[in-house]
């Protein structure tokens, strides 16, 4: 396969050109931004997966009604610590940044919020969220259901999605602790990025309609869980807390990102912060976070490795880079943000592992 041509653009070029071509497609402004927002972010962060390459299909929801432009938007305090924001299909991105505010404050306020997101879009990257508790000097976990999409242990058919959790704490720098995964070996988003840029993906990352590892990104089929039967089990426990809790459709009857670009898919994102100077020394806590981040750098590297990092720093340090020299992006993704066409029709009614 032959790699693609990667242009590079600013942070706030990239930015004002998805918001563009977002609200060209019909959405508002408020919605807009905060999804142009998180998108670059993701970008910055080198997870492309969850970036500018998700724009178009954003675009063709948007525009066939598949995202409420004008949502009805509902925040349900159920307790003194939980509460539920009903999304009504608004974009994802914007619900989840739209509930994490007041959850932020109930954490602050009761020592610990339970929030879950009901009925929204696709929400993106956690480490956006759960940077954002950090920042408020809390600790907060984040996790959110995804299409049908990993094979469950021993199994030949799809069940579950990636359902992606995630992980986020203050340090005594200004550089938290922050990160998140997919439970699946790796996210579809990989899977997509490569495909974009024409490149192959290990052996280990899915399996083809035989069921056999592939290295194809455009013969996927079904994605692998992590260590087995132990990421089948974590799956099965986002999709409780961040969908059947609320009720919302679970397992194999939550939504296909393409089947129908007209209708909300009613997905669920949940929440879980609390504030560590109800359980101790706040300030001790930072410094504790720091003194584990400094000390696992301090480790004697195994044969093969340059180092050790701790788990999200590679991700801090794109940051940095690509903030300061700008982002690489495939051209036919730059072509596309800056021409005036809304969308292509490429996924309406596409299977699950479309692009």
């Amino acid at each position: 396969m032959s790699e693609e041509k990667l242009i590079n653009v600013s942070a706030k070029e990239l930015e004002d050109l998805i918001q563009a071509k977002l609200e060209l497609a019909g959405l508002p402004e408020v919605q807009a931004v905060e999804t142009a927002k998180h998108l670059v972010y993701a970008d910055l962060c080198g997870v492309h997966s969850h970036g500018a390459v998700r724009v178009e299909y954003y675009s063709e929801r948007i525009n066939k009604g598949g995202i409420t432009r004008e949502p009805e938007i509902k925040f349900e305090k159920t307790g003194e610590s939980s509460a539920v924001l009903h999304a009504d299909n608004s974009q994802g991105q914007y619900a989840a940044n739209l509930a994490l505010e007041p959850a932020i404050e109930m954490a602050k306020a009761s020592g610990v919020a339970v929030v879950g997101v009901s009925k929204c879009g696709h929400t993106g990257t956690l480490s956006y969220y759960l940077r954002k508790i950090a920042e408020a000097g809390l600790v907060g976990m984040a996790m959110t259901q995804s299409d049908p999409m990993a094979v469950p242990f021993g199994g030949a058919e799809v069940y579950y999605g990636t359902n992606p959790i995630g992980f986020g704490a203050p340090s005594s720098t200004e550089t938290p602790l922050v990160f998140d995964m997919a439970t699946t070996v790796q996210a579809w988003g990989k899977i997509l990025d490569a495909r974009s840029k024409g490149r192959d993906i290990p052996s280990d990352w899915a399996v083809n309609d035989k069921g056999e590892p592939t290295t194809d990104p455009n013969a996927v089929r079904g994605l692998m869980p992590i260590a087995g039967p132990k990421g089948y089990g974590l799956m099965m426990m986002v999709d409780i807390f961040s969908g059947m809790i609320m009720n919302l459709p679970f397992g194999k009857h939550v939504s296909s990102m393409y089947h129908d670009l007209h209708a909300g898919r009613n997905l669920g994102q949940l929440y879980i912060i609390l504030d560590p100077a109800r359980f101790g020394n706040a300030e001790m806590f930072k410094e504790h976070i720091t003194q584990t981040m400094q000390e696992l750098n301090d480790i004697k590297p195994a044969t093969g490795y340059s180092s050790v990092r701790y788990p999200g720093q590679g991700s801090n340090q794109r940051y940095e880079k690509h903030l300061k020299n700008g982002i690489e992006i495939p051209e036919s993704i730059i072509n596309y943000l800056k021409s005036d066409d809304i969308h292509y029709n490429n996924y309406e009614g596409l299977g699950a592992f479309a692009d």
